[in-house]
C-alpha cells in the first residue's frame, strides 16, 4: 500500500507541479501569468491577477507537498482547488475526455488528491519520516471548509460576458 501511495503522489504531483509552474513562470512552453491571466479574464475571473496566481500556485505547492508528502492533507485540497475551478469554468460541457476539452485530467487528478487525503500519504512520506501529523478530524474539515469558500468565491467574483448582440441580416 505504501509504495502504492507512494507512486501516486509521485506522479500526480511532479505533473502538478509543471501544470502550475507552466502558468506561473511560462516553463514547459506553458502561457505564463500573463497569457494564463488572459484566459481567465476571457472566462470572466475578476480580479485576474489574483486567481492566476492563486491557480499556479494550487497546482504547484499543492503537487509539491503532495509529491513530498508534506503537510497532507493540504497538497491535496490545493490541488482539489484548483481543479474543481478547472472542471467547471474551463472544461464543462465539452464532452468528458482530454481529446474534446472536457474534464477526464482534472477529474483525475481530484480523485487521485481525494484517496491521498483519505489514506494519507503513506509511510514514504516526509510526514512520516518526520514525524509530521497534523490534528484530524480538525484539520481536513477546516481546510475544506477553507477550500470550498476559496472556490465559491472565485466563481461568486466572476463575470458572465454579456452575450453578443445578433447581426442584422443583409438581404
Amino acid at each position: 500500500m505504501d509504495v502504492a501511495l507512494l507512486v501516486l503522489r509521485v506522479v500526480v504531483g511532479v505533473l502538478l507541479i509543471g501544470h502550475g509552474t507552466q502558468k506561473l513562470f511560462g516553463w514547459w512552453a506553458g502561457p505564463g501569468l500573463a497569457g494564463f491571466g488572459g484566459g481567465l479574464s476571457r472566462m470572466g475571473f475578476r480580479p485576474v491577477g489574483l486567481w492566476a496566481v492563486a491557480a499556479g500556485l494550487a497546482e504547484t505547492v499543492g503537487g509539491l507537498l503532495l509529491a513530498l508528502g508534506l503537510l497532507s492533507p493540504l497538497g491535496s485540497l490545493g490541488i482539489i482547488a484548483s481543479m474543481l475551478v478547472a472542471t467547471f469554468s474551463a472544461h464543462w460541457g465539452k464532452g468528458l475526455f482530454v481529446t474534446t476539452g472536457g474534464p477526464e485530467l482534472p477529474i483525475t487528478n481530484m480523485a487521485v488528491a481525494v484517496a491521498v487525503a483519505i489514506a494519507g500519504p503513506g509511510r514514504y512520506a516526509l510526514d512520516s519520516w518526520w514525524g509530521i501529523s497534523l490534528p484530524e478530524p480538525v484539520t481536513g474539515v477546516v481546510f475544506a471548509a477553507l477550500t470550498l469558500l476559496g472556490v465559491g468565491t472565485a466563481f461568486a467574483t466572476r463575470r458572465t460576458q454579456p452575450a453578443a448582440a445578433p447581426r442584422p441580416s443583409a438581404g
